[in-house]
């Protein structure tokens, strides 16, 4: 079994992937991880993102590059990671590597911004996972002040509002709902009511 699950950052959907990853015991693979590790080995090679060639080179030699780095989940790497995701060379560099996971036998959850529509359109589950700016705002803001990290709730909002617009207006591969992709709205859910409602869609499959 393959379930794609896309949406827009802080909607709660890398935590649910994970949650039904474990439930269905199949693997998982948050894909932006990886435009995060291409952007980590930019930041740490000190070459400019905005570079295509040393982008496209730098996707293609990640070995290097735990996926579970926390360098990943910087803000500064984030903000690259949104820059080298706009580069279609390094979607095509990157989409094979996605592909060939979600083929494991044992079956794969996937999430990121274009499963469905672009990585795994023909997966056995499609969910597009999403929530209000101002509620995915508050989350994020929330997460960054229990790290420690100093913002305000309104530089967040903004941030995700500007990042929601370079997702959603990229010429390749541009954060969209699957036509046959189903809906969850998780603005007034906790994370144990999205993922009731998510394993309800699963199981009807």
């Amino acid at each position: 079994m393959i379930i794609a699950i896309d949406g827009p950052a802080a909607a709660g959907k890398g935590t649910l992937a994970r949650r039904i990853a474990q439930i269905y015991n199949l693997n998982y693979l948050d894909t932006g991880s990886l435009y995060r590790a291409v952007a980590l080995k930019l930041l740490r090679l000190g070459s400019d993102p905005t570079n295509f060639e040393l982008a496209v080179k730098a996707a293609g030699s990640l070995d290097d590059i735990a996926l579970d780095d926390p360098a990943l989940r910087n803000e500064e790497t984030a903000e690259i990671a949104a820059i080298v995701a706009a580069n279609q060379a390094v979607r095509a560099a990157l989409l094979q590597y996605q592909r060939d996971f979600a083929q494991t036998p044992t079956g794969a959850v996937l999430d990121g911004r274009d499963i469905g529509t672009v990585v795994c359109p023909d997966a056995d589950v499609k969910l597009f996972v999403t929530a209000s700016a101002e509620v995915r705002a508050r989350r994020r803001f929330d997460e960054l002040a229990a790290k420690g990290i100093q913002t305000t709730y309104d530089a967040v909002l903004k941030d995700l509002e500007a990042r929601d617009a370079r997702d959603q207006g990229r010429g390749t591969a541009p954060l969209k709902k699957a036509d046959d992709a189903h809906l969850l709205d998780t603005s007034k859910l906790d994370i144990e009511a999205a993922v009731t409602a998510a394993c309800k869609i699963i199981d009807a499959a």
